[in-house]
């Protein structure tokens, strides 16, 4: 066919073919139907040791959690692959830290958003899925989802699932939902939070003592603290909202929606976020630090979960005992929010 325009900012290539098409044809189908999403659901494998089948939480949007962060991994190793060759088998052992038999620290795959957002900020993105449609609207035959679409039109799905990929997949921490953990149901009926809420408190876990840094460590953590919870604290579930990980991710207790059983008293006034290990004498991890105070606080505010004028509180304000442990406690003391 014909050549094809030139194009003002050009298409990059790779994220053309990894992010760029998918998010913009998805974000057009989507404003096309009633109740459509252009992203998401997440979802679950059947098995937590042993997984075989993965199951989408909701109706798939053409852009669920799995090609999403897909997408991201793509960029981010095309990157590397473009600063020169490079076994694709030892690419991928390396970024996902399969088999390499250390948890000394995180392997780079938990980083991703971080990374995706440096290669791909919201600004870059936005541009380039405006190219990727351009390009489209310019072939012969116009793909359907793309005819009598005008520039303005395409202009406004770019910004707009630029805006909306961003704010779910770069701004926000990653929550490892509770059936990839392994959760056993909850007890009873569940109360609802009545969100925004004003506060957050601040816990360290005690037991397991040490921070845990593979996703088979921090998945089994979860659990035994839920059995102990259940089991022997004889509550309805496990007690916080969220527990935070050292390999970089976030795990669901109670999560968003219902009350939990971390501070006594004031459960229905704030979320329960406690971190894995034992902080009397030692700190987590720095990036573990930055993943609650600069990562899951300012999306809980811009979620609409907790209030902008929202207060950090420590467990020790609020009832007797050493949690967050003397270290942390000093750590948070600094933070924003700090009352």
């Amino acid at each position: 066919g014909r050549p094809l325009p030139t194009l003002d900012p050009p298409a990059d290539p790779l994220l053309a073919v990894t992010i760029a098409e998918a998010l913009g044809t998805s974000f057009l189908l989507a404003q096309g139907g009633d109740n459509a999403t252009a992203l998401g659901p997440d979802g679950c494998w059947d098995d937590v040791e042993n997984p075989q089948n993965y199951t989408l939480s909701g109706p798939p949007s053409p852009l669920p959690d799995p090609v999403a962060l897909g997408a991201m991994d793509g960029v981010v190793l095309g990157a590397r692959l473009a600063k020169g060759p490079l076994p694709v088998v030892e690419l991928l052992r390396d970024y996902y830290g399969t088999g390499n038999g250390s948890e000394a620290g995180r392997p780079p795959s938990s980083y991703r958003r971080r990374d995706f957002g440096v290669l791909a900020g919201q600004g870059q993105l936005e541009k380039e899925v405006a190219a990727i449609l351009g390009v489209l609207r310019m072939l012969s035959p116009t793909p359907e989802l793309l005819k009598n679409v005008g520039t303005q039109e395409v202009a406004a799905v770019a910004h707009r699932a630029a805006q909306e990929f961003s704010e779910r997949y770069v701004e926000c921490p990653a929550i490892v939902p509770r059936c990839l953990w392994g959760a056993r149901p909850y007890r009873g009926t569940p109360a609802q939070l009545q969100p925004p809420l004003g506060s957050v408190f601040l816990h360290h876990t005690l037991e397991p003592a040490q921070p845990c840094r593979t996703f088979s460590a921090c998945a089994r953590a979860m659990r035994d603290m839920q059995h102990f919870h259940q089991d022997t604290r004889g509550w309805d579930d496990i007690g916080y909202s969220f527990v935070v990980g050292s390999d970089g991710y976030l795990y669901e207790g109670r999560g968003w929606h219902w009350v939990g059983a971390h501070t006594k008293g004031y459960n229905t006034q704030g979320f329960g976020v406690g971190i894995v290990g034992d902080f009397t004498a030692t700190l987590p991890d720095p990036d573990t630090l930055a993943l609650v105070r600069d990562e899951l606080l300012p999306c809980a505010v811009r979620s609409g979960h907790i209030r902008p004028d929202f207060t950090l509180r420590g467990h020790r304000q609020l009832g007797r005992t050493s949690c967050p442990g003397n270290a942390l406690f000093q750590e948070i003391q600094s933070w924003p929010s700090f009352q």
